[in-house]
């Protein structure tokens, strides 16, 4: 339950869909605000699509679905209520199916009777610019083009989301009507015969809107540079699909079970209905969402026709609601990195000088081979402040659980809920705590740490092993987190790449540690003979022949 001690930062919102009725209430506090983080979210499964067509007809929203609504409506002003959530701080915000239909006012007339709540609509073209704003607080960065899959509509738009500036087309967003429910209908309506017709329609259309969106020459350079485009997807229809790829991926079973951030190459994401039997059985598929797959994968296939050079394809958790919030945040707050904003709570009192050893740690940039280097991820001043900001976060966790606590915190853990983390985030910064705890786990948590190195691949898997024994031996160098400032110079760590002579050559990283403060001799000696064990073959990734450096020490021992 979130401390409700500052119900002036909580926002209250409602987002009429097409295909459902969201209720959120999110924290905007100035310290984790990037993060947008739920306090409260419910969802009324009812397709206000739906409810205006009967036997292929367009009808009035039905007085019993209205009921449905402001009964709905009315439990969720209770709970705004007890949140002690100020009146101005609630919005209703109303989309194409309420926007279209033909009893529109009247409809929102009843709820406003209702509530005393002002529904607002969104017109077609800010539909989807603040779906786009939703998409721009999933990512840290985002440069590629963006699609948002209603119910009735698709929307499409270019971004260049980067140090919390926003840019879209100078058109907004292209809107078309292929949403998920309306393509069921229009498929149903043209009979196997209309299929290829629409396709046509449907892909013209999609290429239209690429020159008419006025892309920046700069986004369609990277795109040359990149071999494709990066493309940004979101809406219910999407995250449907994402998570079927990721029930047919080739790591199974994935490990991160968290579709924001999840990323495919083109080749994963063209669907073979072949290659799934039952969607829905498939984690967070609904029998609705479910039946909704041939519309999609239809709608897919016409896009990828389209827009030939897609080379990955990102799926996003933000929608309207997250854009709208994320819409309201200040540049300075935008442009923080989400992890850093996530973990600065549990950050130690010299978390600065802390960051300082640890950078100091991780040698240069290979000059000859930089295929040997740790992935730029991980050597990141926000990774690296990240890392040391959660280096305590499990202090008060038994010994049995806390490296495997520290593995899982990055998918059902104490950062689960940390909205716009990638999935090569979570999955580095929980094989890099894993290890800062020891790395010692049951049976069980070893299959899934080895589900998260295959993701991460073995030399990231491999660095991560040693930047989270290196955090490790700071940790027990300074266990209350604090570096007194008189002792800061006291303490020196580097780290280089050096050869040693065997059979013959071998490559090493050297670290070298210099101490001047006569307490912690013991401590270092221990972490020094934790570094080298971290270079020995038998605990490369892979074992013996699999892939790692040698590490050797020097300074006091």
């Amino acid at each position: 339950m979130a401390e409700q001690d500052e119900p002036e930062h909580y926002q209250a919102l409602v987002d009429m869909g097409s295909n459902g009725i969201r209720f959120s209430i999110s924290n905007l506090s100035p310290r984790t605000a990037r993060l947008m983080p739920t306090i409260y979210q419910d969802r009324l499964a009812l397709s206000l699509y739906d409810a205006q067509y009967q036997s292929g007809n367009k009808v009035p929203i039905s007085q019993s679905i209205i009921d449905q609504v402001l009964k709905a409506l009315l439990r969720f002003k209770r709970i705004c209520e007890d949140y002690h959530l100020p009146h101005n701080n609630v919005r209703i915000v109303a989309t194409e199916a309420t926007r279209n239909a033909i009893n529109s006012t009247a409809f929102r007339q009843q709820i406003e009777q209702a509530t005393a709540w002002t529904v607002e609509m969104l017109a077609k073209e800010d539909e989807g610019r603040v779906g786009a704003m939703g998409v721009a607080s999933s990512f840290g960065t985002i440069k590629g083009l963006v699609m948002d899959l209603g119910g009735g509509s698709i929307q499409m738009t270019w971004m260049i989301s980067e140090n919390g500036e926003v840019r879209t087309s100078p058109k907004g967003a292209m809107s078309f009507p292929y949403g998920a429910a309306a393509m069921m209908r229009r498929l149903d309506e043209a009979g196997v015969e209309g299929h290829e017709p629409l396709r046509r329609e449907m892909s013209t259309n999609f290429e239209k809107a690429l020159h008419d969106l006025e892309i920046p020459e700069s986004l369609s350079k990277r795109a040359d540079e990149d071999g494709g485009w990066t493309l940004y997807l979101s809406g219910g229809g999407f995250r449907g699909w994402g998570y079927i790829l990721m029930a047919m991926h080739s790591i199974n079973p994935y490990p991160i079970p968290i579709i924001n951030g999840f990323r495919v190459p083109r080749s994963s994401f063209l669907p073979n209905v072949k290659e799934y039997s039952d969607p829905e059985t498939t984690f967070r598929i609904s029998s609705r969402r479910a039946s909704q797959v041939p519309a999609i994968t239809f709608l897919i296939k016409a896009l990828a026709e389209s827009i030939p050079s897609i080379a990955y394809i990102h799926f996003a958790q933000g929608g309207i609601r997250e854009g709208l919030l994320f819409s309201r945040l200040s540049p300075d707050i935008r442009s923080q990195h989400p992890l850093v904003t996530a973990t600065l709570v549990y950050a130690p009192p010299s978390a600065s000088s802390l960051c300082q050893l640890l950078k100091k740690s991780i040698p240069p940039a290979h000059r000859a081979d930089s295929s040997k280097d740790p992935p730029a991820t991980l050597t990141s001043p926000d990774f690296l402040t990240s890392t040391i900001q959660l280096l305590y976060a499990h202090a008060s966790y038994p010994k049995d659980i806390s490296a495997a606590a520290a593995l899982r915190s990055t998918t059902t853990g104490i950062l689960g809920n940390a909205h716009g983390l990638s999935h090569t985030d979570r999955a580095l910064l929980a094989l890099v705590m894993c290890e800062r705890w020891g790395g010692e786990l049951s049976s069980t948590d070893e299959k899934y740490l080895s589900k998260m190195q295959e993701f991460a691949g073995p030399q990231a898997s491999w660095w991560a092993k040693y930047i989270g024994r290196v955090a490790g031996g700071i940790a027990a160098l300074f266990p209350a987190g604090v570096v007194r400032e008189h002792e800061g110079s006291g303490l020196d760590v580097a780290a280089s790449w050096c050869n040693v002579e065997k059979k013959e050559a071998v490559e090493a990283i050297d670290l070298h540690i210099r101490n001047r403060i006569q307490d912690l001799d013991g401590a270092i000696e221990v972490w020094l003979h934790e570094m080298e064990k971290v270079g020995k073959k038998k605990n490369w990734i892979g074992g013996n022949g699999g892939w790692g450096v040698k590490v050797i020490t020097t300074g006091m021992k």
